[in-house]
């Protein structure tokens, strides 16, 4: 098969406006470590929402190609190219990958801890207009850089899962090992009701929680929860303290042992400490920029809570929610939270459908009409 030198892409030029259909350059040379990917599909993330939009920005980003979470077939591989596990990467191979990583600064080798990388960076960081292009999901080929953490994807797995295991899963199981995992019989909160909470609804019901509990909105996502296993849910349309009586009342007057915080709206940590069990453990993972919002610290000593801060995950985590997606196929209906696959021609209306909470995870497939 001959290898692309070009591919079209969904370029975001301004933020709210329509992606723009351009050919971008492939590089002629593959790298050693590194390969050019076929995307299969891409799962569509709130950041994307939040940078296409303009609520996430930052000097110098656009034009940019969108879509973080991918997985697709090699078409190209460097010499020498490995996935995580040491095992060779060749053309026909069906892979998914984390963020790229440099692999000898402070974070990677004196804190052995690849998401404190100081040159970690995403597909996200990368122009459309300076080499390597494309290095997203949001087009036809991707050039996957040699520090990115690939792995080689089981045949039980579909493309859909995979690119979702990326970042959505892989952020959930990243976060519960920060929290030290979930106590058996633990009464779990999980705020936030999109890809994120859903999955973290249905790892704590699959961990051995004793009850969970899961607040957000739509409706039509929360009862999406209740198939992910929550044993109570809470909508938005009460007050902050009803919203307490409703999580005081499910655990008979303790609060919980688990909060997690996968909204990042406002207020959010505020309800979070007062929700938390005395002891308890709040993990902050849905914040995405610098706002301000007031927390209780009077609360958090007085009931000497732990709070914790959660970003993403590693590769580790990301093969890590594959194997949990595989695990617990037959109990959840992963499909339930993806919309219908659309082209890249469809990939403004899937971010904007996204922004109105129409969907909980638009689905691009480049290579529909």
């Amino acid at each position: 098969m001959p290898v692309p030198t070009a591919t079209r892409a969904a370029v975001l030029r301004e933020h709210g406006e329509p992606l723009v259909i351009e050919e971008l350059p492939l590089p002629g040379e593959v790298e050693p470590g590194a390969a050019i990917v076929r995307i299969g599909c891409a799962t569509l993330c709130a950041t994307d929402v939040h940078i296409w939009s303009g609520a996430m920005s930052w000097p110098g980003m656009l034009p940019m190609v969108l879509g973080h979470e991918m997985s697709g077939t090699v078409a190209a591989a460097g010499p020498g190219t490995l996935d995580a596990l040491g095992r060779p990467v060749r053309a026909g191979d069906r892979i998914g990958w984390s963020e790229s990583t440099c692999g000898h600064c402070h974070g990677c080798t004196v804190l052995r801890t690849p998401v404190a990388c100081a040159q970690r960076g995403y597909g996200f960081t990368q122009r459309a207009d300076a080499w390597p292009y494309s290095t997203c999901g949001l087009a036809e080929y991707s050039y996957v850089r040699p520090g990115a953490l690939k792995l080689l994807l089981p045949d039980d797995v579909p493309d859909i899962w995979a690119a979702a295991a990326g970042c959505a899963v892989k952020t959930v199981v990243h976060a519960y090992g920060r929290a030290g995992g979930i106590r058996p019989g633990a009464a779990v909160v999980v705020q936030g009701a999109g890809a994120l909470g859903l999955v973290a609804t249905a790892m704590a019901a699959a961990s051995g929680a004793g009850t969970v509990i899961t607040v957000g909105a739509p409706a039509a996502r929360l009862e999406l929860a209740r198939g992910f296993g929550a044993d109570v849910v809470i909508g938005l349309d009460g007050t902050p303290p009803e919203r307490l009586g409703q999580v005081l009342e499910a655990t008979d007057g303790r609060g919980a042992e688990l909060v997690l915080d996968l909204a990042g709206a406002p207020g959010v940590a505020a309800e979070a400490v007062d929700m938390a069990a005395w002891g308890g453990t709040f993990v902050v993972v849905g914040s995405t920029g610098p706002r301000p919002d007031p927390v209780p610290m009077g609360t958090v000593m007085g009931k000497e809570l732990n709070v914790l801060g959660s970003l993403n995950g590693d590769v580790g985590d990301y093969h890590r929610a594959l194997e949990f997606l595989r695990g617990f196929r037959a109990r959840f209906d992963w499909n339930a939270m993806f919309g219908a696959p659309a082209g890249l021609g469809a990939a403004t209306g899937a971010l904007r459908s996204m922004s109105r909470l129409d969907e909980v995870k638009a689905v691009i497939h480049p290579w529909l009409p």
